[in-house]
């Protein structure tokens, strides 16, 4: 049996008593867990996770927000599996070979899930009782939209990318990294064969002698090393002369309405958003690791790379994989939580996310471009509240059409939805997964997402 030592003072009588060692058995067994053999593991709990956060530290719409978008991520990777087939059909069953990339845990059945969005997903079973799953057509003009804004959108993302490079140390990125961003900054789906190729003036597709493709930059455009927060703080858009140096610029707060330490803390806040610091995309491989200006040139990378994104938000490992190529510190979660004005973490799933705050007005962006408009759309046709309907047979379909029976509904039922305090708070997630005959998720539609303020 292991044995620990523990000080404490529990073990007199007095609040004031002395001191003392006591020998406490770590006991593995927890029917004979003593009291102090509890005290001991609470007194050794130093953890510092985001999970530990205090509910005051927590922003309730922004939780929100990261369920609504974890539904929409789940129903587009489905979309985008039917679309790559040849008939946009597959056996439901096939699916089950992409279960990671829909981010869908068992024991969830993805027939279930499918079932829970009749206006833009179809079931038949065939003649041999094998469940085919495609779109409707409502899904598929939701597509054709998609492609059409992503292709409007190609411009301005290949600037982004262009940036990326411009701030890599480098000056080129691995391209299976890049490939994470691919949601996020509205990358097409086959970016990586075609898209790439298409801006050569920008940067090209070089291979490493690890037989790694990289994407290199080819020009400088010093319009671009000028970051969004010199364009909003100093009004500077345009500048052939421009060359990145030190900045001293003041980062946008805004905490939660309910956290009262920042008046604690202003003094040292004060000093942080007075420090100077190298830009972005100035040359940073002599930076010193661990200095002031260090830390918050690393603030200034993940702001600019947030005010690049479509929502404004990123899975928070797709960051930490840049640490090296942008000269972050190590440990970066760390620094997100520090910031906490600048940044928000949800702890909502298995993978954080972070939010650049000050791009959001409750649970609303308040900018928000035509691709977060079509996934608002696409989120209001996601779920229903009528009961399951039966899954029609190839012999059925076919009685169907026969008798003209099969009608197109245009009739969108709008959906919202309502979130309470945190401690009763259900998931937009766990409703749509949930295998029931009804589902009961709220509203979860444009013109919801209201929570209670605690």
């Amino acid at each position: 049996m292991v044995t620990q030592t523990v000080r404490t003072s529990i073990l007199s009588y007095k609040s004031n008593g002395p001191q003392v060692f006591a020998y406490l058995p770590v006991r593995r067994k927890w029917q004979r867990e003593t009291l102090l053999g509890w005290l001991q593991n609470r007194l050794m709990t130093t953890s510092k996770r985001v999970q530990d956060r205090s509910t005051m530290k927590r922003v309730q719409d922004l939780e929100i927000v990261t369920e609504k978008w974890k539904i929409v991520s789940k129903v587009k990777a489905v979309m985008e599996i039917l679309n790559e087939e040849p008939e946009t059909i597959i056996p439901a069953r096939n699916l089950e070979r992409h279960r990671i990339k829909i981010n869908l845990p068992k024991p969830h059945k993805i027939s279930d899930f499918l079932r829970k969005s009749p206006k833009l997903f179809e079931l038949y079973k065939d003649q041999r009782g094998v469940l085919w799953c495609g779109m409707t057509k409502e899904a598929e003009d939701l597509v054709e939209e998609e492609g059409r804004l992503i292709e409007e959108h190609s411009d301005k993302v290949a600037e982004y990318v262009t940036r990326c490079l411009m701030m890599s140390v480098d000056r080129r990125l691995r391209l299976d990294k890049i490939a994470n961003f691919r949601r996020d900054f509205g990358l097409p789906v086959d970016f990586r064969d075609k898209w790439v190729h298409r801006y050569p003036e920008l940067f090209k597709v070089v291979k490493m002698v690890d037989e790694v493709s990289y994407l290199e930059l080819v020009s400088w455009n010093p319009d671009w090393a000028i970051t969004q927060l010199e364009k909003r703080v100093l009004g500077v858009n345009e500048s052939s002369n421009h060359q990145p140096g030190m900045l001293s610029l003041s980062f946008p707060l805004r905490f939660p309405s309910n956290y009262k330490k920042v008046y604690r803390h202003r003094e040292k806040i004060d000093h942080f958003q007075k420090r100077s610091y190298l830009s972005p995309y100035a040359d940073a491989k002599g930076l010193t690791a661990g200095s002031l200006e260090f830390d918050k040139r690393a603030v200034a990378i993940m702001h600019e790379l947030l005010s690049f994104t479509l929502e404004k938000r990123l899975v928070t490992d797709h960051l930490t994989h840049f640490r090296k190529e942008f000269v972050m510190p190590q440990k970066l979660m760390r620094l997100l939580l520090k910031h906490m004005g600048i940044f928000y973490v949800s702890e909502r799933g298995k993978r954080f996310s972070v939010f650049l705050t000050e791009a959001y007005e409750g649970q609303e962006l308040i900018e928000k471009c035509p691709l977060v408009v079509w996934k608002e759309k696409l989120l209001s046709l996601v779920g229903y509240r009528e009961k399951k309907k039966k899954i029609l047979t190839f012999g059925d379909l076919s009685d169907l059409e026969d008798s003209g029976l099969i009608e197109s509904s245009s009739e969108h039922e709008n959906i919202s939805m309502h979130f309470g305090h945190e401690d009763a708070m259900v998931g937009v997630e766990d409703a749509l997964l949930a295998d029931n005959d009804e589902m009961n998720i709220g509203e979860i539609g444009l013109a919801g997402w209201n929570s209670e303020k605690s």
